[in-house]
């Protein structure tokens, strides 16, 4: 008896004669044996999580193999504090098992269900090792508060605020280690976490071990990672002609003059008599074909008959496609899942711990400097008088100084600095689920959860490097090789622990009348978070050359304490009715420390109804419909998460000690008040939703789910200006008004072939949000911060505006001649006044409406194939290269002797018709692209080797991830959650060999 895939022995499966009580159970080795059974008999085969199946008697022996069954294995669903059959579910809720997760080259958790469901958009910051995910449930329902769902493992809420130095927190779970995903989307499913889940649930949980005999997994990959697309620039031919043409008088400040400098490609440049070229392409120079590695080695054993255990192992070496750009991760997991007094007593026990260390690099510097820095200087000197490290880099004379001038060498930015940023982190938690002897309908469970974390950061600079140079250079003499020591320059240490404490009733009875199945569940939650850490910026004394704080360590400003506490009560009823009627009320009271007295607590209600459509009596034989549920839900929820805008404390009158240069007296210090609001209180949430859930057909050929919903959000927490001498701050967070979101999903999946030798499963999904702030207090927009250009200080581009989508570019229209090129600060006169003004400016929606995704899983014989696409449909992306470096008078030097690069004229993202972006320029929508993408995934091939060894499974599997995008966007990537397209980390294209063992 084994699995038709992994061809592992399965145990416990039932064997019974069709039509007798005549039976026999599989053991550890799939061995089974059954009596008085006649030639020409039918054996039925049964075991959770498989599909039944029949198999005629032709002989004694018989060996038969298991098919996984979707529904079964689905059946159970993780909702808040507890789980429900997928068939009994009120809510929006969406589940991901580990046979559907991306494969491939994954380095982090939600790297598994990038573009797997409706309404769930998951865009990283570029392509980093550990690149954060902007994960966004329909569309977030915050504005300037968090937009990022809540997640929950084993369990654990875990904290929103990441650990030092870490960009992605879901990279501190080995994905290897991960059962499932639910996504909780709607208020009806998410209201029972209350102020945390304004912006849907995540709960993810990890695999558990087994009732069986000891079993063993090996996994191993390794992976090629390169640019998949880097960015047009002129080479040095092109570069040289353009300064011809457009700037003759610079030629002067073309290559270098020293013939023995170590250059490569040189060449010979009409017009410039004398002079030996470099032809270095800079992007190439700080990119690399990276190598990465990734092992795992896991056991599922039952300890002592008595207690299923799994534990694991795993070890990722990560190499960022930017040179020194390298991430390595450890992960620990154990996890134990006893049952004690006779199934009375259930108990999970969790241990996760990590540590990940990185080398973060300055991408600023590196990225932008590839872009801006001249295709004719040479990347190393070998000058004996170099004092830079062997590296080229430009420098003028000023007087009896030697000064750094222009753009730094973007390699030795990379090569001569090092931040090792090291995390350890611990996740864990022990739930204990007791149902009463006295009382067995009713169920006491407590989870109590530690998440701990340790980071420690150091930034230093080696010797001879640049930055150390530009930073000391205004005192260093030409004629000495005097050079300011190297080394610390930051340091940080910070912990984070976040400690939870949930405790709950539940009461459960099944009856036989119309009520069929009541329970109700009630209890509180008590999370509390810490973030206590100590920052020093380092610099040199110029007379001692000894290196000194820039801030006195016993100066309370150096170090950053928080403390947020939440506490809850909650309740929830759910009742079934006729077993075609479910209907589910929730409650939940949130206080929260970040609000005052008076504001503490908010409340959050939920109701939901479904009807069971496919148990109703005029479907009840249909060939059509296996299943069919419709759900009805509404509720409210919570947001007071906006410490990422101002801090831990908005609500609160509070004081800062002053640093000693503003001290009246010596030795005594002065506070200065930060800016408050007592009157701050709960951001609201109220969502409507109407859902179907369908299964149809034979063997469920097509299944899947629609649907529509609405969001309403009030008393917006957002950072907004306050009037001068209103408060002690000239912005500030208040509740400031209102948006509202309407949109819908459809998850489609179709099978049309499911045999013992072949499947073929089609997997699809569609989904459509549309935000519109409605009110706002006392102002018609709100700026977004993190929309900033590359031009100017606090320059933004986008705006919340009322009437308008959130996030929305606030632009002029562009004027095009007669061949479709734009001309020069000419935009159009919308309110047709003759006069070009900010009263002429639009509003134009960056982020997109529509997104999906859509997939292929086939399986023969031995053989699999899966692909996964996604995408997006509309938004726009605002090419900020084309501001930086695509226009003509891009390349003069401003207040220095260094040329810049610039865009090649030739491609589509630069133009002749700009001489230069001052004044209204970079509002212009001209800098405004489409945004639609389409974007292959993955795409892996395996081939299960048979007969490999007895008692074991070995898989061997080619993958490529992020082959293509199809897009008409002229920039790098059109892919960028804050539309902003500048210094982008490139998304690398990565091809994976791996093996997995089981044994």
């Amino acid at each position: 008896m084994t699995d038709n895939v992994t061809k592992a022995p399965l145990l416990g499966v039932n064997v019974v004669v069709k039509g007798t009580t005549n039976g026999s159970i599989s053991d550890f080795d799939g061995l089974y044996e059954i009596r008085n059974v006649n030639m020409g008999d039918v054996l039925l085969f049964t075991s959770i999580g498989y599909n039944p199946k029949e198999v005629k008697v032709t002989s004694s022996t018989l060996n038969v193999e298991m098919t996984e069954s979707t529904e079964l294995l689905d059946e159970v669903v993780l909702i808040g504090y507890g789980s429900a059959k997928k068939e009994d579910l009120t809510g929006s809720v969406d589940v991901l098992s580990s046979k559907d997760f991306n494969q491939g080259s994954v380095v982090s958790a939600d790297q598994l269900l990038t573009g797997k469901m409706a309404g769930v958009r998951i865009t990283s910051n570029g392509g980093q090792p550990d690149a954060a995910p902007n994960i966004r449930i329909r569309g977030g329902s915050s504005l300037s508060a968090n937009n990022s769902p809540l997640i929950v493992i084993d369990g654990i809420p875990v904290d929103n605020t990441n650990p030092a130095g870490v960009g992605n927190p879901l990279s501190l779970i080995n994905p290897n280690d991960i059962e499932s995903f639910s996504v909780l989307k709607d208020a009806s499913a998410t209201a029972i976490y209350g102020s945390r889940a304004s912006n849907g649930v995540i709960i993810i949980s990890t695999k558990k071990g087994t009732s069986g005999e000891v079993k063993f997994n090996f996994s191993s990959d390794v992976s090629v990672s390169n640019v998949a697309n880097s960015i047009d620039l002129m080479n040095s031919q092109q570069y040289v002609s353009y300064i011809q043409q457009y700037h003759p008088t610079y030629t002067n400040l073309l290559g270098i003059d020293d013939p023995s400098t170590n250059v490569t490609d040189n060449l010979a440049t009409p017009g410039i008599e004398g002079r030996i070229l470099s032809d270095t392409d800079w992007q190439d120079e700080i990119y690399r074909t990276a190598i990465s590695t990734n092992t795992n080695f896991s056991a599922r054993a039952n300890l002592g008959g008595k207690i299923p255990f799994r534990g694991s192992i795993g070890y990722t070496n990560t190499g960022g496609v930017v040179k020194t750009n390298d991430y390595e991760r450890v992960s620990l997991s154990a996890k134990l899942t006893p049952t004690f007094f006779d199934d009375h007593l259930k108990v999970s026990l969790n241990a996760k711990g990590l540590y990940s260390e990185k080398n973060a690099i300055d991408e600023g510097g590196a990225l932008g400097g590839a872009v801006n820095m001249d295709p004719t200087k040479p990347v190393f000197d070998v000058n004996p008088n170099n004092r830079f490290g062997g590296f080229y880099q430009n420098t003028i004379v000023d007087g009896n100084r030697l000064l750094l001038d222009g753009q730094s060498n973007p390699l030795a930015l990379l090569k001569q600095r090092e931040r090792p940023e090291e995390v350890k982190r611990f996740l864990g938690n022990i739930e204990l689920d007791y149902k009463l002897h006295a009382l067995p309908e009713l169920r006491a469970v407590l989870n109590l959860g530690l998440e701990a974390s340790k980071a420690n950061i150091e930034e230093r600079f080696l010797d001879n490097s640049i930055a150390t140079y530009r930073f000391n250079n205004a005192d260093t003499d030409i004629n000495t090789n005097y050079l300011f020591n190297p080394g610390v320059n930051y340091t940080e240490n910070q912990d984070i622990t976040n400690t939870t404490l949930d405790a709950y009733l539940v009461y459960t009875k099944e009856f036989d009348g119309f009520v069929k199945r009541f329970e109700v569940q009630g209890g509180y939650s008590y999370q509390n978070f810490k973030n206590d850490g100590t920052s020093v910026q380092y610099r040199y004394n110029d007379e001692s050359g000894l290196r000194e704080e820039l801030i006195n360590p016993n100066n309370l400003n150096n170090r950053y304490y928080n403390v947020l506490n939440l506490q809850s009560y909650f309740g929830r009823a759910n009742i079934d009715l006729a077993e075609q009627f479910l209907v589910t009320l929730s409650f939940r009271a949130d206080g929260s420390s970040l609000f005052t007295e008076e504001n503490r607590w908010g409340y959050f209600p939920a109701a939901a109804v479904a009807w069971k459509i496919g148990n109703a009596g005029f479907v009840e034989n249909s060939n059509v419909i296996n299943d069919l549920k419709l759900r009805l839900g509404a509720g409210k929820t919570g947001q007071q998460d906006i410490t990422g805008a101002v801090g831990y404390y908005p609500s609160s009158p509070l004081f800062t000690i002053g640093s000693t240069t503003s001290q009246y007296l010596s030795g005594v210090n002065l506070y200065s008040a930060k800016a408050f609001n007592p009157d701050l209180t709960w951001e609201k949430t109220t969502t409507y939703n109407v859902g179907l859930d369908f299964d149809l057909f034979a063997n469920g050929i097509v299944s899947g789910s629609v649907d529509f919903y609405q969001k309403q959000t009030k008393d917006l927490l957002a950072r907004t200006a306050v009037p001068p001498g209103q408060a002690l701050s000239d912005a500030f967070v208040q509740n400031v008004g209102e948006t509202e979101s309407k949109g819908f999903e459809v998850n489609l999946n179709l099978r049309p072939i499911s045999t013992e030798d072949f499947t073929l499963e089609f997997n699809s999904n569609v989904g459509y949000n549309r935000s519109e702030v409605t009110s706002l207090k006392d102002v018609t927009r709100i700026t977004a911060a993190e929309s900033g250009l590359p031009t100017g200080t606090g320059v933004s581009l986008a705006y919340h505006a009322v009437g308008y989508q959130p996030y929305s570019a606030w632009v002029f229209k562009q004027v095009y001649d007669t061949n479709g090129d734009p001309i020069s600060n000419a935009f159009v006169d919308i309110n047709g006044d003759n006069v070009i003004n900010n009263d002429d400016r639009y509003y134009e929606t960056l982020r997109p409406n529509w997104t999906f995704g859509f997939g292929l899983n086939f399986n023969y014989k031995n053989w699999d194939l899966s692909s996964s696409f996604r995408g997006q449909l509309g938004g726009q992306v605002y090419n900020a290269r084309r501001l930086t470096s695509g226009w003509i008078d891009r390349a003069i030097p401003n207040n220095s002797n260094s040329l810049s690069n610039v865009l090649d004229f030739n491609s589509d993202a630069a133009t002749t018709s700009f001489a230069n972006v001052q004044g209204n320029i970079p509002f212009s929508d001209y800098f405004l692209e489409d945004a639609s993408f389409l974007r292959m995934e993955n795409i892996v091939i395996g081939f299960r080797v048979p007969n490999f060894l007895k008692d074991t499974s070995l898989r061997i599997y080619g993958a490529a991830n992020n082959l293509f995008v199809i897009s008409d966007y002229s920039g790098q990537d059109p892919e960028n959650f804050n539309s902003i397209d500048n210094n982008f980390y490139p998304r690398p294209r990565v091809f994976t060999l791996g093996l997995n063992l089981d044994f």
